[in-house]
């Protein structure tokens, strides 16, 4: 367990310092800069912005630099909101989008799952299709879609809940479930599957002969270990909400990473570009991490070695 636990830290370190090295040196391939913009800067003015950022100085030695701080835990400062450090912007706008995107995780798997699960035992039947039928829209339409529909319908028609910001603990209903939807659907699908595969399996025609109840077969052995194909999809699936989407946040208002990304790019600030990828990726592999130990816990045949 030790030795896997130390394999996994290395690997975890080793990944997320290539990525910040691979994004470092491709924002300084990428033409243009953060301070060249519509408005044409005096060249005095932008010399000495380019020198309080380190910019005049080589590549590697910026690169040097940003490492050196990054040890000690300070992403720099952003180039183009003046007073403000990534650490600051990071730190009020993961908040945000974590809190949704957990909201938005629980629903997609609950929901999912319970989805799932009633397409399987009932194979071919209208509760089946009905089952698919939504799966299928929650896949096809894109989110922004549904984001639309809801917003209209249930904020502004109905008046049931605020279309901006996130206030109360309802004003998260809206946005989890456009974020949600398309991981919803495919929970759904995939737990369909893995239940039907795991149903024929010799080991539950067994239990059922043993004269075990259908709840008993479905919910304690056939369900749990239906849920390793699920786990592995949580995975991904916690790294992309947990760091936000551009197009919910816009849609709701909500200052979140996803929105401060995008600026970000548009805006060519190179600090907070590397500072969210970076975080992005830690994220990534953690959540990964994360799954392997649940694979041990829903299967005690499977061993962390």
């Amino acid at each position: 367990m030790l030795s896997f636990l130390l394999k996994r830290l290395f690997s975890t370190v080793v990944t997320v310092f290539v990525v910040l090295t691979i994004t470092f040196f491709l924002m300084r391939l990428m033409p243009g800069g953060p301070f060249s913009g519509e408005k044409k800067l005096n060249p005095q003015v932008l010399e000495n912005l380019n020198k309080k950022f380190g910019l005049d100085k080589p590549v590697f030695e910026q690169y040097t630099m940003y490492l050196t701080n990054i040890a000690h835990g300070d992403l720099g400062p952003s180039m183009t909101y003046e007073g403000r450090t990534v650490n600051e912007i990071i730190g009020y706008s993961l908040p945000v989008s974590a809190k949704l995107g957990f909201v938005a995780t629980g629903f997609a798997m609950l929901i999912g799952v319970y989805l799932g699960v009633i397409a399987a035992l009932n194979q071919g039947k209208w509760p089946d299709k009905l089952c698919m039928f939504i799966s299928t829209i929650g896949i096809t339409v894109p989110s922004f879609v549904i984001a639309t529909l809801l917003i209209y319908v249930f904020a502004i028609k109905l008046q049931m809940f605020h279309a901006i910001g996130l206030e109360s603990p309802m004003d998260y209903v809206l946005p989890s479930i456009a974020l949600g939807a398309s991981s919803m659907a495919f929970v759904a699908r995939l737990g369909r599957s893995a239940l039907l595969d795991v149903i024929r399996t010799d080991y539950i025609r067994v239990a059922r002969a043993k004269g075990l109840s259908k709840n008993t077969v479905i919910y304690k052995h056939a369900l749990r270990n239906s849920l390793i194909p699920i786990v592995t999809y949580i995975g991904p699936l916690l790294a992309a909400v947990l760091t936000g989407s551009f197009v919910i946040e816009g849609l709701f208002g909500i200052p979140g990473m996803g929105r401060e990304f995008i600026t970000s790019i548009t805006n060519r600030d190179y600090t907070v570009i590397i500072g969210f990828v970076t975080l992005d990726a830690t994220f990534l592999v953690l959540s990964n991490f994360i799954v392997d130990i649940l694979y041990a816990v829903i299967d005690p045949r499977i061993k962390i070695e």
